[in-house]
Formats: structure tokens, sequence, C-alpha cells
């Protein structure tokens, strides 16, 4: 019996290190082309349509967003009109810094805290917490935010939400440049 548990916990323990190692980071796409330059495609006027889908895989909201974007040297505004299928709207201004190395921060009033992302080949790594608004109260979800560049007008973006470390859905969205 103890040698039954012993390799039932060994079992366990190799599939939970074999996941830990499968964990892409930004700088596994440094070769993926075309090039994504946060400053050069959040520059102008992007429309967004996007989903929110539930653990189950459930869509539950549907969205569109316009955004209003700027930069000076390497300050970025991104300015966020959201229009949701209940036909509730939303506005959210990020204020981004480039860093070295193509890493990023940025704020806004509803993020605690500040995100902090990278940007390698045609992929932006992005994670922050954000104070949502549900039922009445306002709850903490941690965002892993993945953005992908397609061409010069089209990126995709995959965020998982999660609360205490459990899964509570994804947005699902896709960019375009005007």
């Amino acid at each position: 019996m103890k040698r039954r548990l012993l390799m039932l916990t060994a079992a366990f323990a190799s599939v939970l290190a074999l996941s830990g190692c499968s964990t892409p980071k930004v700088t596994d796409y440094a070769a993926q082309k075309p090039v994504l330059e946060l400053r050069d495609y959040f520059n102008g006027t992007l429309d967004a349509y996007g989903i929110f889908t539930d653990r189950s895989g459930q869509v539950v909201k549907r969205f569109t967003v316009v955004m209003v974007c700027s930069w000076q040297g390497d300050q970025g505004v991104l300015d966020e009109l959201f229009s949701y299928s209940d036909g509730t709207t939303q506005r959210r201004v990020w204020r981004l810094q480039r860093h070295a190395d193509g890493r990023f921060t940025g704020q806004a009033d509803d993020v605690v805290g500040t995100a902090e992302g990278q940007q390698s080949g045609n992929a932006f790594h992005w994670t922050y917490t954000l104070a949502l608004p549900v039922d009445g109260r306002v709850i903490e979800v941690q965002f892993d935010d993945w953005m992908y560049l397609m061409d010069d007008k089209v990126m995709l973006n995959k965020a998982a939400m999660r609360k205490w470390g459990v899964g509570l859905g994804e947005v699902t969205l896709s960019f375009v440049k005007r």
C-alpha cells in the first residue's frame, strides 16, 4: 500500500513538473514574423471585436471596442471605448511606458497596481490584475494576456482570467487597424 502511494505521488509530481515546463515564454516567438512594434501597431484608431467565455466555454458576453492610440516617445495612451452586447458601455484609458528589451508597464483606473508585459517577435505577453464590477461588487481578477500580430492590420488576443489561481474564463479578441 505504501509503495503504491509512493508511486502515485511520484507520477503526479512528474506530471506537474512536465506541465510546468510547457508554459510558453514570449521569447519563444522571437523569430516569428511580422515583428510586432507595439508603438507602431497601437498608434491611430483601431477596432476590436471580442467575446468572453466562461470556464465551460460558453459565450457569456460579446463586445466591440474602438481604440484611439497615441505615443510621445516611450509613453503611450490607449483610449478604449467598449460597447457590450447587453447595451452597456465602458471606457478604459491605458497609460503605457516602454522600457528596454521590449518591456512595457501600464496603468489604468481599473487596473490594480501596474501591468507588466514584454514583446518579442510577433507576440506580446501582458499580465495584470483588473478590478471588475460583478453583481454589485468589485472583484480583483488576474489576466494572462497574449497578443499575436498576424499582419500589418490584424492582431489576435487571448486572455485567461483567474481568481486565486482558479480559471474563470477567457477573453478572445481581434484587433483591426484602420
